[in-house]
């Protein structure tokens, strides 16, 4: 289930908050929906090269959240997705759409996920500005 999920060691984020963006994400749109079964945190560590401590942390914050939950004999699952920023916990599925094309639109000009982010908190401020 590394699908989509990726580590880049050069990027400043520490690799277990990749991790933990990139599954709440993955939940918050749906591709992990409520029930789905996360691979073991050895398993994903293996996969993606990297310490299981890293893995683990990234679920145990997901877990803090709830967004995931460890059950003893069915591995870690989807519980929901995570809190709006507003506390509301729901989905406009407007938003989502809207942030799907921003991605594909962003990927295809060549930009990263680090410049995309630099880019929206670029904008939110300069119209904070006016």
């Amino acid at each position: 289930m590394t699908a989509g999920i990726t580590v880049d060691l050069t990027d400043p984020v520490p690799p277990y908050e990749q991790i933990r963006r990139q599954l709440a994400s993955l939940i918050t749109v749906g591709v992990l929906e409520p029930g789905s079964r996360l691979p073991t945190v050895r398993s994903l560590a293996a996969d993606l090269g990297i310490a299981v401590g890293t893995v683990a942390r990234a679920y145990r914050e997901l877990e803090q959240a709830g967004v995931i939950e460890a059950r003893r004999r069915n591995g870690t699952v989807v519980v929901g997705p995570p809190a709006a920023p507003d506390g509301s916990g729901g989905r406009d599925a407007a938003v989502m759409a809207a942030v799907d094309h921003l991605i594909e639109t962003a990927r295809r000009g060549g930009v990263g996920d680090a410049a995309l982010i630099d880019l929206l908190r670029w904008r939110q401020a300069s119209k904070l500005d006016s």
